[in-house]
């Protein structure tokens, strides 16, 4: 797929860019694995839904390496080769797979958030594709904040069911983070793009982003992966990250292993 320096310079600009029919021809692909991890679930899984509260939120990541669909799309689709270029990186590492299924009649909204405090992560060079292989609408689309990714400050990571610190209370509360501001309040650049399957949206972990629930009649499935670039380093965060990479066994400031993460593309091969 052409990437165009206007795309580069919109990437780099909001921290988001819209790419529409890049990845038509891995739907079905996609597809399968997701029908092959629904069917066997990670040790990651999630179910976002308490009782009583209706419909299914599930997510699930870190499969990549054991089901064949998603290897696939990660290895030889034009993701790599694409974050790459945006992210003005000259090789790009994998960093992990991750579906969400919210099904019809699910009201749990996905909370605006960062990706990035979350991760063992840290660095600019960052991608992150939204991927859904159900058509969306406003009403059910990823959106997010423009600009975002700029913020002098992280936002403080919470827990998405309780809203308490994700890491109890440890590091949450010193000056590298700043609470969640009103992202609704009009002064913000809120994107919400209708999509249909085979279109994308990527973003870099820094930038802020949320979903509504899913209160229609269709399923909607997004596969997300997620890519790192030549800034980024291992970052021990104060307690278990998402995903928690257990037995990582790496320093803050080094580059990510690439036994674990291979490179999946470099510029000029």
């Amino acid at each position: 797929m052409e990437i165009t320096q206007e795309q580069i310079d919109t990437y780099q600009r909001d921290g988001v860019l819209v790419l529409r029919g890049a990845f038509a021809e891995w739907i079905e692909t996609l597809r399968e694995g997701f029908a092959q991890n629904l069917a066997e679930p990670g040790p990651f899984a999630i179910e976002n839904v308490r009782p009583g509260e209706g419909g299914r939120f599930f997510e699930d990541y870190c499969n990549w390496q054991r089901i064949a669909p998603f290897d696939a799309f990660i290895r030889q689709s034009a993701a790599g080769s694409i974050a790459g270029r945006i992210m003005q990186s000259q090789a790009v590492q994998v960093f992990h797979e991750h579906i969400l299924v919210k099904e019809p009649g699910t009201a749990k909204p996905t909370p605006w958030h960062q990706d990035l405090p979350y991760y063992c992560v840290d660095g600019t060079q960052t991608a992150s594709y939204w991927i859904p292989l159900d058509p969306v609408t406003q009403a059910n689309t990823l959106r997010v904040v423009a600009g975002s990714h700029r913020w002098p400050r992280l936002v403080r990571p919470r827990r998405w069911a309780s809203n308490e610190s994700f890491y109890g209370g440890q590091g949450n509360d010193d000056s590298a983070f700043m609470d969640m501001p009103d992202v609704e309040d009009g002064s913000h650049t809120l994107l919400a793009p209708e999509l249909e399957p085979g279109d994308a949206l990527v973003f870099d972990f820094r930038t802020v982003h949320g979903a509504a629930g899913n209160t229609g009649t269709g399923r909607r499935r997004a596969f997300s992966a997620r890519f790192l670039g030549d800034d980024v380093r291992f970052m021990q965060r104060p307690g278990r990250t998402s995903p928690p990479f257990p037995g990582i066994g790496q320093q803050t400031g080094e580059r990510l292993r690439e036994d674990w993460f291979p490179v999946v593309w470099r510029a000029g091969q």
